[in-house]
């Protein structure tokens, strides 16, 4: 995947570089990979993500 549209946190800062990033702009579908390894991607549905989103930030 491109490197275009990968972010990570605005609360991912000062951890030296041991982030999850995301990407953007893909319909239904939200790709995750760790800033250390960008080879390796995993894909998550949409509705997946955010149930898994609102969980962890209780």
């Amino acid at each position: 995947m491109s490197e275009q549209r990968w972010r990570t946190s605005s609360n991912s800062s000062g951890n030296g570089g041991a982030c999850v990033e995301i990407r953007d702009g893909v319909p239904g579908a939200v790709p995750v990979r760790d800033s250390k390894d960008k080879r390796d991607v995993v894909t998550f549905g949409a509705g997946a993500w955010s149930a898994f989103v609102r969980h962890v930030a209780r």
